[in-house]
């Protein structure tokens, strides 16, 4: 353990080099005791520390890259309290943690806009586009403005109500080789058209044809899609009401 009382003796420390727990180089500018240090990072980033936490790697600095090799924290008044950075981290997540993408494929290729590196500049454009409808979060989304978007950026995201979102889901997955919207009903000669709504499968026929029960479907969800909109009108932003009426559903979604 190191003695503060011998360490206050030595004062000549000014150029003293370390590096913090993420491998960032800093050194010593001001010494005046072992509990009032003051370094610069190679960076440019200055910072006050004890001398203990400056030898043993503990000193922090904002610019490090710290969440899954792109993202770090940057400089600016929102801390890790706020619940923007957990929506921040869990962007990160979906983007570029491997053993999620490997249980939600859907998200594989998913990338975050370099702006959104920096912590501040996404906790910035969250609370000036975050609501709640009566009390209830609402969840960021990026490929409701933008049909297909792969990249979470200021232009591309915003928050909507999960009865939204969940109209947008698609499952890959479970319905195998068919356009979305239909499957092969069990007696093998015909084709099935439905989806899901408010939780709930919503059935709308056996057709002859892939193509026709794709249409009966195409029909019916893109009216769904615009009525919960008109539902939400005025309760959310108007880019998303805009883009909820524009969406059009397409054999190869």
């Amino acid at each position: 353990m190191i003695n503060i009382k011998h360490l206050d003796q030595k004062k000549n420390r000014v150029g003293e080099l370390s590096s913090n727990k993420y491998g960032s180089v800093m050194k010593i500018t001001k010494y005046n005791s072992a509990i009032d240090v003051e370094v610069e990072f190679e960076n440019g980033y200055m910072a006050k520390c004890y001398y203990y936490d400056f030898k043993n790697g503990g000193v922090f600095n904002p610019l490090d890259i710290t969440s899954y090799g792109v993202g770090y924290f940057g400089i600016g008044e929102y801390n890790s309290s706020h619940h923007a950075y957990y929506v921040w981290k869990g962007m990160f997540k979906r983007c570029y943690d491997e053993k999620y993408l490997q249980k939600y494929e859907t998200y594989r290729g998913c990338s975050v806009c370099e702006e959104w590196y920096d912590y501040q500049n996404f906790a910035k454009w969250y609370y000036e586009n975050y609501y709640e409808i009566d009390t209830i979060a609402t969840e960021l989304d990026k490929d409701i403005l933008q049909k297909g978007n792969k990249i979470y950026s200021p232009d591309t995201c915003v928050f909507t109500p999960k009865e939204i979102n969940y109209l947008f889901v698609k499952r890959n997955k479970s319905r195998g080789k068919y356009p979305i919207g239909v499957y092969l009903h069990t007696d093998k000669d015909k084709y099935v058209a439905g989806f899901h709504s408010n939780g709930r499968s919503v059935y709308l026929g056996r057709y002859e044809t892939v193509e026709e029960a794709f249409m009966v479907y195409k029909y019916h969800k893109e009216k769904v899609i615009k009525e919960t909109a008109d539902k939400y009108k005025d309760k959310i932003p108007n880019n998303l009401y805009e883009a909820m009426y524009k969406y059009i559903v397409e054999i190869n979604d």
